[in-house]
């Protein structure tokens, strides 16, 4: 690879890169287009998902076929009128609902966080080191995710030499680039500790159970206790979460690892916090985004558990 494709690949993040790689090789392949496209076929591919396949999914392929043509110097067919009319016809027809992620309550959180700490225990009873690492990890990991309001691949980049934690003060740590870091500034994030689901508490535990002093700090864990010199894939965040709120006897089907995300935000709104504050600590960059992640309802019998954790 020459330095000139390196610094180009650079530019576009990991999971988009993949998705635009299937989405090239579903046009071409699975629907049988040609590249380059004419409009005419790019508006035939839309008509023949049309209602098969989400509109984001839909906006997604259109992005995916205007990247290729434009890093590969054609016109881009995307933007042709027949293109977009057809798009929004699809969007006028076949309306849908935006799926969202179930957000994490808190009673749900302290739930969770309470079965892993018994988890721990009965782990440190029995000698058991890998049922004692996984539940270790899985409680900094739900902790941080929610009070930081993380997204999975960002929890899964976290690297033990840009994390600074004091127990009884707080924690920082630097993260070189995310999903709203357009310009890889990197950003540094700060959360206080808590009296109660501590996230500072709970990243000291791990970090210490595992002999961590350097690397990724969230990793997967075999039968034998053994840990990976790999990072957590962003797609095992998922199962990692469903499986401990299974465990702690709550139903997980309609949770994902934007549940502590917008359970974080949720919990903000209903306590107080303006919109600005709340775009500020978590990153979003505009209030339509925002609102995406705040759930009007508040959470039956919740109860404020600090003051408004530091701002970023």
């Amino acid at each position: 690879m020459s330095d000139l494709d390196r610094y180009l690949n650079a530019a576009t993040r990991d999971n988009t890169r993949r998705s635009y790689r299937a989405a090239i090789e579903h046009f071409e392949v699975s629907w049988g287009g040609f590249l380059p496209a004419t409009a005419d076929s790019v508006a035939r591919y839309l008509v023949a998902h049309a209602g098969v396949l989400s509109i984001n999914t839909l906006k997604l392929r259109l992005s995916a076929l205007a990247q290729w043509h434009s890093s590969q110097g054609f016109a881009d067919p995307t933007k042709a009128p027949v293109v977009r009319k057809v798009f929004k016809g699809i969007r006028a027809l076949h309306p849908a609902q935006e799926k969202q992620a179930e957000p994490l309550q808190l009673q749900h959180l302290e739930q969770v966080i309470a079965w892993l700490e018994r988890e721990a225990q009965i782990a440190l009873a029995e000698h058991d080191q890998s049922g004692l690492l996984r539940a270790r990890r899985d409680t900094a990991l739900i902790l941080l995710g929610f009070w930081r309001g993380f997204r999975s691949d960002e929890l899964c980049r976290v690297q033990i030499e840009h994390v600074q934690a004091s127990a009884g003060a707080g924690i920082s740590l630097y993260l070189p680039r995310s999903k709203g870091d357009r310009d890889n500034l990197g950003k540094t994030y700060q959360t206080p500790a808590l009296q109660r689901l501590c996230p500072v508490q709970a990243y000291i535990a791990w970090v210490n159970a595992a002999a961590l002093v350097r690397g990724p700090v969230f990793r997967g864990i075999d039968r034998w206790g053994h840990l990976s010199d790999e990072g957590l894939h962003p797609n095992s965040v998922i199962p990692l979460l469903r499986q401990a709120l299974q465990r702690a006897g709550i139903a997980a089907e309609h949770y994902t690892s934007h549940s502590l995300r917008r359970g974080f935000a949720t919990w903000a709104h209903q306590s107080g916090w303006d919109l600005k504050s709340l775009m500020s600590y978590v990153g979003w960059k505009d209030m339509k985004s925002a609102m995406r992640y705040v759930e009007a309802s508040p959470f039956p019998g919740m109860t404020r558990l600090t003051e408004k954790p530091l701002a970023s």
